[in-house]
């Protein structure tokens, strides 16, 4: 096939791993600002070499008039989260909404896999935009926590040194290894709501910290300087007694302050 018409098969799907990307992004994005626990961690994605898709459509006897209908993961999205539990609710997420259609899914968490390979594999319809006009395509999801994954990489790298023909021995410690990391999945889901819990705390002070420099900043434009240093002084050692609720009562008297300043900067500029 010429490298012209490869590239011509490809783009869509390139499109649609871009806007997938971002959708998934701008999820976890949303739940930060809300001061929500977002059950993604991370998103990436991928759309696979043609030296991939040769080599399956060859496994396969795939032959190329066939390849977009058979090839269900041409394109990819991994969508990693801390905790086995959120693994279910991003599926429940991904099968709601209505810009994805769910062709099938593959459940290797109450299916493991013999080498040990535990995720949650969804493939699904979507529709990018193109000049043409648009182009329905298959992808593949993958979700699994941070532990699988790291698994999985190590796995995937192992069977393309050994082209499917892994040894015994090394086959042997990939299953003691996934048996560890199945432990591991399952000892932090025992303090899962700890762990929530700080990381809420965190992502909280974080967004009222942002808030209140912004403040900050655009009293700037309405105060004078020395009014403006205090309140900054005062933040910092409000901020150094590491006092959640101090920190928000700062932030509630702070917006007072704002909203006071830019009050009678537009009544100066009204009577001006």
């Amino acid at each position: 096939m010429e490298i012209q018409l490869w590239r011509k098969i490809l783009s869509p799907y390139e499109l649609a791993v871009r806007e997938l990307i971002v959708k998934f992004n701008h999820i976890i994005t949303e739940h930060k600002e809300k001061d929500l626990y977002s059950p993604m961690e991370q998103v990436n994605g991928r759309v696979k070499s043609i030296s991939s898709i040769l080599e399956k459509m060859q496994r396969k006897n795939i032959p190329i008039d066939r390849l977009e209908t058979e090839l269900e993961d041409i394109a990819g999205i991994r969508i990693i989260c801390q905790f086995e539990e959120d693994i279910d609710v991003v599926a429940d997420m991904i099968q709601n909404r209505s810009d994805m259609e769910i062709k099938s899914e593959k459940n290797y968490l109450t299916n493991v896999k013999a080498s040990g390979y535990r995720s949650y594999h969804l493939i699904i319809y979507y529709t990018v935009q193109t000049i043409e006009g648009p182009k329905r395509l298959q992808m593949e999801i993958q979700i699994r926590t941070l532990a699988m994954n790291f698994w999985a990489t190590i796995e995937h790298s192992l069977q393309y040194k050994y082209k499917g023909n892994m040894p015994a021995h090394v086959r042997e410690r990939l299953s003691k290894a996934a048996a560890a990391i199945l432990s591991l999945d399952r000892e932090m889901s025992s303090v899962r709501h700890e762990i929530m819990d700080a990381q809420k705390f965190s992502q909280i002070q974080t967004n009222l910290v942002a808030d209140i420099l912004n403040n900050i900043e655009n009293l700037y434009k309405f105060s004078n300087q020395r009014e403006v240093m205090k309140i900054q002084e005062e933040f910092f050692r409000v901020y150094e007694s590491k006092d959640l609720q101090r920190l928000q009562r700062f932030h509630r008297q702070l917006d007072i302050i704002s909203e006071g300043y830019q009050a009678q900067a537009v009544t100066r500029e009204f009577m001006a």
